[in-house]
């Protein structure tokens, strides 16, 4: 966690209640082997952890993400993190807004309490760290003095790793019904949108741009996770590194409108896609962010290759399979 802020004190806003962090997430797919082979070509610190995969950051002992195996790619579920002292009021919060809360799933030691948001994903909140950053992730773009090489061979790159989980993107049924949802629950915010095609919401208490994002499909389901780099060369050595281990199929690099992110996408064995991502705005804890609502033309990316056909096809859709 002091990696990632650098060791600051956690930013909170004064007295507001809402998630501070996505904390981790789960997810199923049909073999193991292969998203190990895919993750950890990807950069990322793979762990068995029983008959699991658990995926870190190196340097991190945080868990970002747990995969399963089962008969199809599946997102299982989300895990927010809370300040101790706003675990209660959040409960009893929800609990006021109608929401029923659950046991956590067979197999699962949780302190935390669960419940399905309106579109049937599990949701679970839990007193944790906080792993979203407390100011601006460093961004590195700098040149060389005259005189000096500035890349190095690329033969003797260094391998790309991630810092942290960036943010995920999730498909719904109903945009609009997202933001009511996971504001009135979580506390989280609208940063912008793009209609009913698209949205992106922000934690309270200091955060990018964007913690999690929906876009609209016929059913929920993990569109990418979003990782985050040191700078633009990292994106690119990513993109690079993927290519020359077989996974070529993607899109980037580019530069997005709403978050202003650097990216580059690699699509992963089962149609969703991990993002290399670098230097994505961020929301201050005592900043009043005023969202808005861009037509699609703006709402995307402002440079870069054209985008995949495919590349908001839902594949865990069962009318999309």
């Amino acid at each position: 966690m002091t990696a990632i802020i650098g060791k600051l004190a956690p930013t909170k806003r004064p007295g507001e209640l809402g998630i501070h962090s996505m904390d981790t997430f789960t997810m199923t797919v049909p073999d193991l082997t292969v998203a190990d082979n895919f993750y950890r070509a990807f950069g990322l610190d793979v762990r068995e952890e029983g008959e699991k995969l658990a995926l870190y950051t190196f340097g991190l002992d945080h868990r970002w993400m747990t995969i399963s195996e089962a008969g199809q790619k599946k997102l299982n579920h989300l895990s927010f993190g809370v300040f101790e002292e706003d675990f209660e009021p959040m409960r009893r919060r929800i609990e006021g807004q109608g929401v029923r809360l659950m046991d956590p799933p067979r197999g699962i030691d949780s302190n935390g309490f669960w419940f399905f948001d309106p579109f049937g994903v599990l949701v679970e909140v839990k007193i944790a760290e906080k792993t979203t950053p407390s100011e601006k992730t460093p961004f590195f773009l700098g040149s060389c003095p005259g005189g000096v090489a500035g890349a190095p061979q690329r033969s003797k790159a260094d391998t790309v790793r991630p810092t942290r989980l960036a943010h995920i993107l999730l498909f719904t049924p109903d945009v609009q019904g997202a933001i009511d949802f996971y504001s009135r629950t979580l506390g989280l915010r609208l940063s912008d949108r793009s209609g009913d095609g698209i949205c992106f919401m922000h934690g309270i208490h200091g955060s990018d741009h964007h913690l999690v994002a929906f876009a609209r499909s016929s059913a929920p389901g993990l569109h990418h996770c979003s990782w985050d780099m040191g700078g633009i060369n990292e994106v690119g050595k990513g993109a690079m590194q993927m290519a020359e281990k077989g996974f070529s199929r993607g899109w980037g690099m580019g530069r997005h409108v709403l978050g202003s992110n650097y990216f580059h996408y690699v699509r992963d064995p089962w149609g969703s896609y991990s993002e290399y991502s670098a230097d994505i705005d961020y929301i201050p804890a005592d900043h009043d962010w005023e969202a808005g609502d861009y037509p699609p033309e703006d709402s995307l990316y402002l440079w870069g290759p054209e985008m995949p056909k495919d590349f908001v096809h839902n594949y865990e859709a069962d009318d999309e399979r």
